[in-house]
């Protein structure tokens, strides 16, 4: 936790009411084609305008102290009063090109905003927030389009009395960076629309909900399937129907095997009914049929899948309790056959390995370690990351770093959803309805789950070699649906997730839909 070192000195250059800190005052003269004192080592502690460095709006509120994320000393934004200040460094002589800044960071929360940005640089503006994370640093990442030589590196604050900021090891160089997944999962809409579920835009005119999202910047649509599921939801034939409105929107789609009749996970990975008294050997062929009839299917009527996941949170397996972890010869030769089957249908397909709690490095490089061993086949690995149970930021930060270093491949966030209230809208008490459950500094509102999906998504985009693909919410489109609960055996069950949709309960799109434009 931030604690202030020093009595901050008198603020300086009151801010006129309303002024913007957009505008810089002007550029110093020695300004340089490289950024000076990113770690803020040159000053030691307790000055006021770092070295290289220059201060706009309430200068006292920004300075150096001790407690480096690396060496000594960092740059800290905090004030007893409400506070607006700027420290930024403007280089020039730039070559023109793809930059990015990178920059390890802690903050309070709070603030009105509080972010890195790369401006004035020829190119629309770019900006990260800083997430949420008062005690373990987290790495972010901006990226910009450098066309007239120069640029502005800027950290601000519009923060209330009392938030703090640390920020340190800020590095700009050339690259880029951003996500190419900005998805979710809409299994739910067939059922929700066939029971009566109404979606709407953010200015209630009812619409067709996989063109709301398109429009709010979705790109990547992820659709479950069940082998023979009660309700005759989340089958192949569902999935085909879906499949052509999400194709006609533009989007990509995955498809997520789950290999069962309802639904898998770590606690549950039940044989469909109809392979239950399978061999392995016969397993092994249900398997490739299942997964090859469903994706040829796809293929023939001109929607190919463009990932596909073999299993849904497989940290025990699949197919229990032959494809146990207990057993992972069996495992390997279960997925590969699945992974077989997708390959043969399209070999531009990525396979997708899934596991649930990315703030368990331990267990996901267990898991994938034996992976490797057993000669297990797959292109991506996707995590769930549910912040209300998964741990810190900083530990799904260092899990997706970790994995996608140690076994050289793209990850991404299959799974993860925040609430915007924590009120109900049927019978079912909610899974995330209590502010104990919340994570610290992310209220359940609807800019609270902005700033939780921009958090998730800015984790991701900062996986270092360009890895980390994207996220994936879950669940967009299930709402409080007469009909439409969790039990595909049960037509009166509720919903317990409908606080974590991105519609809210008047049907109308939540203003949280905007971490689709992540960069």
């Amino acid at each position: 936790m931030f604690h202030p070192r020093r009595t901050l000195r008198a603020l300086l250059l009151p801010l006129l009411a309303g002024l913007a800190l957009t505008a810089l005052p002007a550029q110093t003269a020695q300004a340089a084609s490289t950024l000076t004192n990113g770690g803020f080592e040159s000053d030691g502690a307790g000055v006021a305008t770092p070295t290289g460095w220059s201060e706009y709006g309430d200068t006292g509120a920004s300075y150096t102290e001790s407690g480096g994320h690396s060496g000594s000393y960092r740059l800290s934004h905090y004030s007893a009063s409400a506070y607006k200040v700027e420290t930024y460094q403007y280089l020039s002589g730039l070559t023109n090109g793809n930059y990015t800044l990178t920059a390890w960071t802690r903050s309070s929360g709070g603030q009105n905003s509080a972010y890195i940005s790369l401006k004035n640089c020829g190119s629309s503006d770019q900006k990260t927030d800083l997430p949420v994370s008062t005690s373990s640093w987290v790495r972010i990442v901006t990226s910009i389009a450098v066309t007239d030589n120069q640029c502005t590196i800027s950290v601000y604050s519009d923060a209330n009395a009392g938030n703090w900021i640390n920020v340190d090891d800020l590095t700009f160089a050339s690259g880029s960076t951003g996500l190419s997944v900005k998805g979710a999962d809409i299994s739910s809409l067939a059922k929700s629309e066939a029971k009566g579920g109404v979606y709407k835009t953010s200015s209630g005119t009812t619409g067709d909900a996989v063109t709301i999202l398109k429009n709010a910047g979705m790109n990547y649509a992820r659709l479950k399937v069940w082998v023979n599921p009660a309700d005759g939801y989340n089958d192949k034939a569902h999935v085909l129907a879906m499949a052509k409105r999400i194709k006609a929107a533009g989007m990509k789609l995955l498809v997520d095997f789950h290999y069962s009749d309802t639904w898998a996970d770590p606690g549950a990975q039940t044989k469909p009914a109809a392979w239950a008294n399978d061999s392995y050997s016969r397993l092994k062929t249900d398997v490739y049929n299942h997964t090859y009839d469903v994706l040829n299917a796809l293929k023939a009527q001109g929607t190919t899948a463009d990932m596909v996941q073999i299993g849904n949170e497989i940290n025990g397996g699949m197919l229990w309790s032959e494809g146990s972890t207990s057993n992972w010869s069996q495992l390997a030769g279960l997925i590969n056959s699945g992974y077989s089957a997708a390959k043969a249908v399209s070999s531009a397909t990525q396979v997708a390995l899934h596991l649930a709690n990315a703030g368990d490095d331990a267990t996901v490089r267990w898991w994938f370690d034996n992976a490797k061993t057993y000669g297990i086949d797959y292109d991506v690995i996707g995590l769930s990351y549910y912040g209300y149970w998964h741990g810190s930021l900083a530990a799904a930060q260092t899990t997706l770093d970790d994995v996608a270093s140690r076994y050289s491949k793209p990850v991404f966030v299959a799974e993860t959803a925040y609430p915007f209230t924590l009120a109900q809208d049927d019978s079912l008490e909610n899974q995330i309805d209590t502010s104990s459950e919340l994570v610290t500094g992310y209220p359940a509102t609807a800019a609270g789950q902005l700033a939780w999906m921009n958090s998730v998504a800015s984790i991701v985009e900062a996986v270092p070699n360009g890895r980390g693909l994207g996220v994936f919410y879950w669940e967009a489109t299930w709402t409080a649906v007469t009909g439409n609960g969790w039990d595909p055996t049960d037509a009166t069950s509720g919903n317990g997730w409908e606080n974590q949709a991105l519609f809210g309960y008047d049907d109308k799109a939540l203003s949280s839909m905007a971490w689709f434009s992540h960069r």
